[in-house]
């Protein structure tokens, strides 16, 4: 999409008239060309561009910040109004804490790996620590304290968040490794990710369907997801479908994945 190409490789949308003197190239708007990805054992949906980290700073430094709204205004008009409504936070917030509340003790020592400002992290009035590691560098909310990958490896927490993450991250095994690291035998790790629409189509027509890319450059089937954490060495010790409303009316569905490390003993 423009505003990521703008945003990312500073690729503005170019018009093609007659004054370019082309002969076998047609008038029109040109934008930046990428390819579909997909797995044909596990239905894993990707982008074929993997962004650097340098890359992957200039997309999310100031998130939602002044600069960027204005960009993905200007390309997406109406966004500034949408972005008012995603201020505000999840409404689905009590779901995580339910869905959780079996397979942790509280109160958490906890760490939101990806939170932003950490307005939308469970357990917030029941944890003895409340951390926060985002690329963002946002104020976090009262209570919470940012930290450097460095100060994560003093702690050992008792929930690690990652919601919402992997579906951005060019690299999501070596995400997952990074956190898998910092994870003692009884850290709960939980994950959240879109179940986007077009992976609710049958296997594999659903690839030819996808004919734009945006932030999310992971798109995960239920087989991708498990896979994914088989090979990073964590255990799946609770999972779900959550269905939730976001910007006023628009239905979302979330996988939800409760995880420890393979073998460990809680």
């Amino acid at each position: 999409m423009p505003f990521v190409a703008h945003r990312v490789f500073h690729w503005a949308p170019v018009s093609i008239d007659a004054s370019w003197g082309l002969k076998t190239i047609a008038d029109g708007q040109a934008y930046s060309i990428c390819n579909t990805l997909y797995c044909k054992d596990c239905g894993f949906v990707f982008l074929d561009l993997r962004f650097s980290d340098q890359e992957l700073d200039r997309l999310y430094a100031n998130y939602r910040g002044d600069a960027y709204v204005n960009l993905r205004d200007h390309y997406e008009p109406g966004y500034r109004d949408r972005n008012q409504v995603l201020q505000v936070g999840n409404a689905h917030t009590p779901d995580v804490e339910a869905f959780l509340e079996p397979v942790v003790q509280l109160p958490v020592k906890l760490l939101d790996w990806g939170g932003d400002t950490g307005k939308n992290t469970p357990f917030q009035t029941c944890q003895t620590a409340f951390d926060i590691y985002d690329i963002s560098d946002k104020t976090p909310v009262t209570g919470a304290r940012r930290i450097t990958k460095t100060e994560i490896q003093s702690t050992v927490y008792d929930l690690i968040v990652c919601s919402n993450v992997l579906e951005h991250v060019p690299y999501p095994a070596s995400l997952l490794g990074e956190i898998r690291a910092c994870m003692g035998a009884h850290t709960v790790l939980y994950l959240e990710v879109p179940l986007e629409e077009i992976m609710k189509d049958p296997f594999p027509s659903f690839q030819r369907n996808k004919r734009h890319w945006h932030e999310h450059v992971n798109f995960f089937s239920q087989a991708a997801l498990e896979k994914l954490l088989e090979i990073c060495g964590l255990t799946v010790v609770k999972q779900d479908i959550l269905d939730i409303y976001i910007e006023g009316a628009r239905r979302a569905s979330q996988f939800q994945f409760a995880c420890r490390i393979a073998g460990a003993s809680p």
